[in-house]
């Protein structure tokens, strides 16, 4: 197994530390800065990977397959935390994971069809607004200040915005994929 797909694994597996820690009850600063450096160390995984697979030519259908799941399922995660510890509104959980469903089925009947197809710049707009999101939602700085409270609240709306136009945009680029279907 090469080393992009060893990270990947690696982010899947810290995903469970994450949720365990994210989880904790109470309001202990340490456990919540640990469950905060497991997720960026995990989201700074996938760019690593990302970038090795491509650097050395290591990309495999394991890591087409495995990577961007391991990128869901670490978003998803922290999103239901985030719900549970009542930091994220449900309704946007929904709206993204909802997002992540329908993509991950289109792409399996595009595949079927013998289509691939990648990502978009929506996308990765998209996840970095969730990932930035995600990462101030848990660092949770709205004691420290006002600022950071207004600045969460943008993210939110922002990242949900992205999510529907990122849905829209592939949708509408891939229609060829829903006519295939008859």
């Amino acid at each position: 197994m090469n080393t992009p797909n060893k990270l990947t694994i690696l982010r899947m597996i810290m995903i469970i530390p994450f949720v365990i820690l994210m989880l904790q009850p109470g309001e202990n600063r340490l456990v919540s800065f640990a469950a905060l450096a497991i997720f960026i160390i995990a989201s700074l995984t996938d760019t690593l990977d990302g970038y090795l697979a491509r650097r050395d030519n290591l990309v495999t259908d394991f890591g087409k397959f495995m990577d961007p799941l391991a990128d869901k399922l670490l978003v998803c995660a922290a999103m239901v935390c985030l719900v549970d510890v009542h930091r994220l509104p449900t309704w946007v959980c929904i709206i993204i994971i909802s997002r992540e469903f329908i993509i991950s089925g289109f792409r399996l009947v595009a595949s079927d069809n013998g289509i691939v197809i990648a990502a978009s710049w929506w996308g990765k707009i998209k996840t970095i607004s969730q990932m930035l999101m995600i990462i101030l939602l848990i660092a949770n700085l709205g004691n420290v200040s006002n600022v950071f409270i207004i600045l969460e609240q943008i993210l939110i709306y922002v990242s949900t915005a992205l999510t529907i136009i990122s849905l829209c945009d592939y949708l509408w680029k891939n229609r060829q994929v829903i006519s295939m279907q008859k």
